[in-house]
C-alpha cells in the first residue's frame, strides 16, 4: 500500500471511526462499478478495513459496458452484483423503472442534499461531479455558457457526446429543456464550429495542448490538473452546471442484501463521504472540506436537471445532437 494509498483511507475512517467500530458482519458482497480503478479500489478497501469479515469481488468497467454485462446476466436469469456504483442516475431510473432495484427506506440520508437520492430510496448519491467549462491559459476566461457561441469562440470548443458520456446526457438533456437554452443553443454551437468527441478526457486533452481553447468538461479532470500547474483554468457559468451523482443502489437480486446495506451504510456515512472528498471529488455533506481548488458546496449553483424527464427524450436528444455533430 502506498503512503498516499493509505492516507487516503486514513482520512475516510477517521472520520466513521465510531460507525466502523459497530460493524463485524460476515459474508461477501459482489459490486459492479464504473468508478476509476483507483478510486474503485480505495473504495473497496476503505469498506472493507470498516467491516472485518467482508470481503468484496468487484468488477470495473464504464457504465455502458457494465450495464451490457448486466442485462446480459438477467437474460441468462443470473445477475452476479449485488451492488451498482455507477455513474448517473438516467441508468438508475432505467432499472428502477424495470422493478430491478431494491429500496432502502432505512438508509440514513439525512446529510445528503435533496434531490441527490430517489424519493423512494432505491438508489443513493455519493458525490457531485459537475459539467462546467474549461479554457486555456491563452483565452480570455469565459463566465457564461452563451460564451461558448460567441465570435471569439469560433472553431475553437469541444464537447463530450451524450452517445458515450453519461454525463454528457444529463447535460445535453438540462440544457435543451431550459427554455433560455433550448435546442437552439446547440444549433448555434453547431454552426460556430464547435465539435465534440468521444469522452471527457479528450475534452480535457484537447485543451491542455492549445489545440482548442475552451472545452465542456467535468470538474475534477480539469480542477485537479489546474493544481498540478496544467495551464487551464475552470468556470462554473453563472447560470449553474450540471451534475452527475455517481449513485450506488442494490439489487433485488442481490444474494447478500444485508452486507449490500452495510455497503450502502458506508458510502453515506462520514467515513464513505470523506472518502469520496479525499479522492478529490466534491463530498455531499457541505461540512466536509472541498478538495484543493474546489468551491464550497453551498457556492456552487446547480441547474434544474429533471431526470425522469430527461430519460423520455433521451433517444431522440442523441439522434438530434448526432444530427449536429456525428456520432
Amino acid at each position: 500500500m502506498t503512503r498516499k494509498f493509505a492516507s487516503i483511507i486514513a482520512v475516510a475512517l477517521a472520520a466513521g471511526l465510531a460507525w466502523a467500530g459497530a460493524a463485524h458482519a460476515q459474508g461477501k458482497l459482489v459490486l459492479y462499478t464504473s468508478q476509476p480503478q483507483a478510486d474503485a479500489e480505495q473504495t473497496v478497501a476503505g469498506f472493507e478495513k470498516a467491516n472485518p469479515g467482508i470481503k468484496v469481488e468487484w468488477v470495473r468497467n464504464g457504465t455502458t459496458q457494465i450495464m451490457n454485462k448486466l442485462e446480459a446476466e438477467f437474460t441468462a436469469g443470473d445477475p452476479k452484483p449485488d451492488v451498482l456504483l455507477i455513474a448517473d442516475a438516467m441508468t438508475m431510473e432505467t432499472l428502477k423503472g424495470k422493478d430491478r432495484l431494491l429500496p432502502y427506506k432505512e438508509a440514513k440520508t439525512g446529510k445528503l442534499p435533496p434531490g441527490t437520492f430517489d424519493k423512494d430510496k432505491t438508489y443513493f448519491a455519493t458525490k457531485l461531479i459537475t459539467t462546467g467549462i474549461v479554457a486555456h491559459k491563452s483565452a480570455k476566461a469565459p463566465a457564461s455558457w452563451n460564451d461558448l457561441v460567441a465570435e471569439a469562440a469560433k472553431g475553437k470548443v469541444t464537447m463530450p457526446s451524450p452517445l458515450y458520456s453519461g454525463a454528457a446526457a444529463i447535460h445535453v438533456g438540462t440544457l435543451t429543456a431550459d427554455k433560455a437554452f433550448g435546442w437552439k443553443y446547440f444549433e448555434t454551437l453547431a454552426k460556430n464550429g464547435a465539435v465534440a468527441v468521444r469522452g471527457n478526457g479528450d475534452v480535457f486533452k484537447a485543451v491542455a495542448s492549445g489545440e482548442k481553447l475552451y472545452g465542456v468538461v467535468v470538474d475534477f479532470l480539469a480542477l485537479r490538473e489546474q493544481a498540478k500547474g496544467a495551464p487551464v483554468a475552470f468556470v462554473f457559468p453563472k447560470e449553474g452546471v450540471t451534475a452527475v451523482t455517481e449513485p450506488a443502489a442494490i439489487l433485488k437480486t442481490a444474494k447478500n442484501q444485508a452486507v449490500a446495506k452495510k455497503f450502502i451504510d458506508f458510502l453515506l456515512s462520514d467515513a464513505g463521504l470523506s472518502l469520496a472528498a479525499a479522492q478529490g471529488y466534491l463530498a455531499l455533506d457541505k461540512s466536509i472540506a472541498p478538495p484543493k481548488g474546489f468551491p464550497k458546496l453551498d457556492q456552487i449553483k446547480l441547474m434544474n436537471s429533471d431526470i425522469p424527464g430527461i430519460m423520455k427524450t433521451d433517444t431522440a436528444n442523441k439522434k438530434k445532437f448526432a444530427d449536429l455533430f456525428g456520432g
